[in-house]
């Protein structure tokens, strides 16, 4: 397989612009990097566009994350709450791209699967579910994959106490792992920070 010459970021854009049409909802050059935003209505055929099409052909995902944006700008973000990030690479033309989908719905978020497209979606997305919260429509093995069967919650939003919601332990009178309230007293910790008298020049 022959590799191409990477085009310039700026070109690169305007190229999936006129690709991807009313699916977008923005497009920008960001650290030398194209980041487009596509709306979630769109999200799949977007994916697909960017698979398959001449001139774009990312026949790799190499990266898929959520996000919750409530703290994002010190709470000053006035987009939805959550969102999926994903990183493609495309080997034959050298050239990478980053797109984001935000959730229609902030009390349910919910995006359409591309499991389909690229298979090294599947534990990306089940890890954005279970961390998250985020249902991927479609995909047909969505289930935790790294806390406990158990677990209640989703660790990675913002408002998830930093203790948890339960605590677990081995019970060697039951011989198994059983589930209590959380035992730990939430508390915000204040360092005290101590300077020299002209410290910086300061007097």
């Amino acid at each position: 397989m022959t590799v191409e010459t990477s085009i310039a970021p700026e070109a690169l854009k305007q190229h999936l612009v006129a690709c991807l049409g009313d699916h977008l909802l923005s497009a920008e050059v960001k650290l030398g990097e194209v980041t487009l935003t596509v709306s979630p209505a769109h999200y799949l055929a977007a994916m697909q566009q960017l698979r398959d099409a001449a001139g774009c052909r990312f026949e790799q995902l190499i990266d898929l994350c959520g996000m919750d944006y409530s703290t994002y700008r010190d709470g000053l973000w006035e987009g939805q709450r959550f969102g999926v990030v994903v990183h493609l690479l495309s080997v034959s033309l050298n050239q990478r791209v980053r797109v984001q989908v935000f959730c229609a719905d902030d009390d349910f978020p919910v995006v359409a699967s591309v499991n389909s497209l690229w298979s090294s979606a599947n534990w990306y997305e089940r890890e954005a579910f279970d961390l998250y919260g985020i249902v991927f429509e479609g995909h047909n093995d969505l289930r935790r994959i790294l806390t406990d069967y158990g677990f209640i919650g989703h660790p990675f939003r913002k408002d998830f106490p930093l203790s948890g919601h339960v605590e677990m332990r081995y019970d060697t009178e039951r011989r198994r792992v059983i589930y209590e309230p959380v035992t730990i007293e939430p508390r915000e910790i204040t360092p005290r920070i101590i300077r020299e008298d002209n410290y910086g020049g300061l007097h």
